[in-house]
Parts: C-alpha cells; sequence; structure tokens
C-alpha cells in the first residue's frame, strides 16, 4: 500500500514554486492560543492544486466558532480570481440571541471580513461571498433544548501577488483568524503578542 504521506510530499515537489512559497508561509504562521488549526485534506476540483486549513475558537471545553480556509492556485491564472491564487473561507459560530435578531447583522459580519483584511494592510481583489443567519428550533425528545442561531460567512478573495508572484498568504491567515477572534467573541489580540503560537505542520497540499 502507498505511503499517503509520500504522496503529499510528491504532491508539493510537483507544485510551482509560487504555491509551494505561499504554502510554506502559512505553515510558518505564528497564532493565538485559543485559535486550534491544524492541516487538513484539500479539494480536488476548484484548482490545479490547493492547501486547506481547519480552525476552531476553543474556550475551555467550549467551541465558540470554526472554520475553514482553503488556498488555490491556478498557474494559468483565472479569468473570474484576476489572478492566479484564491482565497475561499468558510466562518461560522453561534450567536446570542439578542444578536442573531439584529437586522444589520449579516452587513457587520461581511464588514468584519474585509475590516479584517484592512487593518493588516493586505491588498485583495474581486471579493464576493455570503453571509446566512439560521435558527434552529427543538420539538419533542429534543424539546427541552434552547432555540439556537448561527450565523455562517461563506467568501472569497484574490490576495494580491508579490515579488515572485507569492501572495502573502501568513498575513492573510492572520486576518482570517482575526475574524474567527472576533465573531467568536474574543478581544483583539495585541501586535507582536508573544502569546501566539506556531502553525503544526502534518499535511502537504493536494494537487488535481
Amino acid at each position: 500500500m502507498d505511503d499517503p504521506k509520500e504522496g503529499e510530499r510528491d504532491a508539493m515537489e510537483a507544485a510551482p514554486l509560487p504555491f509551494r512559497a505561499a504554502v510554506d508561509a502559512l505553515r510558518a504562521a505564528r497564532l493565538r492560543p485559543q485559535i486550534e488549526i491544524d492541516p487538513t485534506k484539500a479539494p480536488r476540483r476548484l484548482a490545479p492544486f490547493a492547501y486547506a486549513l481547519e480552525a476552531a475558537v476553543v474556550d475551555g471545553d467550549e467551541d465558540l466558532a470554526d472554520g475553514r480556509l482553503i488556498l488555490l492556485h491556478d498557474p494559468a491564472g483565472h479569468d473570474a480570481w484576476q489572478g492566479s491564487f484564491r482565497m475561499v473561507t468558510l466562518v461560522r459560530a453561534e450567536l446570542e440571541p439578542e444578536m442573531a435578531s439584529d437586522p444589520l447583522l449579516p452587513d457587520v459580519c461581511w464588514s468584519w471580513l474585509t475590516g479584517a483584511l484592512k487593518a493588516r494592510g493586505l491588498s485583495y481583489g474581486e471579493p464576493s461571498g455570503t453571509v446566512t443567519r439560521a435558527s434552529s428550533h427543538y420539538f419533542g425528545g429534543l424539546s427541552e433544548r434552547p432555540a439556537a442561531s448561527q450565523i455562517e460567512i461563506r467568501a472569497s478573495w484574490t490576495p494580491r501577488e508579490g515579488l515572485g508572484g507569492v501572495p502573502d498568504t501568513e498575513s492573510h491567515l492572520a486576518s482570517w483568524c482575526d475574524l474567527l477572534a472576533q465573531i467568536a467573541g474574543l478581544p483583539p489580540a495585541a501586535p507582536g503578542d508573544a502569546s501566539v503560537v506556531t502553525l503544526p505542520q502534518r499535511r502537504g497540499p493536494q494537487s488535481r
């Protein structure tokens, strides 16, 4: 039987240098300790090369928010992206009832995403996405559970490519973690916070 880790190493070695550099920057990122993050299996059909991370904001035994961030790369470029890289994300969190009823909540949540990118001075293009608010009410054997509300942000954007055609993926990951922390209700991390931890390295990128 083939070793899956060997296949992952082969995929990395076959990837273009800009993509490998972008993934290395993600792996080198230093993150807040409240955010537990790990590489996960990336989708194979969205782009020739992809790398994915999943994360949760944890307070004790409670998950306050979770999400997934995917880095896509098409060396030939993509008309819809207006570039050769694309960041794709899904972020979810439970809401307090009074917050869930705010009619401006979707606009506020979208501004959290764009604000997180702007706060780190990141240039990006072609942003798109949805903000979905959902409520769950329980009946029958589950009727003792209180009603619950959830917010979900699905978004994508094209990071600006720097030297060698490589985007600053480490900063984009940091801004995404800022969004996760904000939607989970955590206070902002101080610049240069020494409590941040390095992203664990377990899996390589997936090639199509």
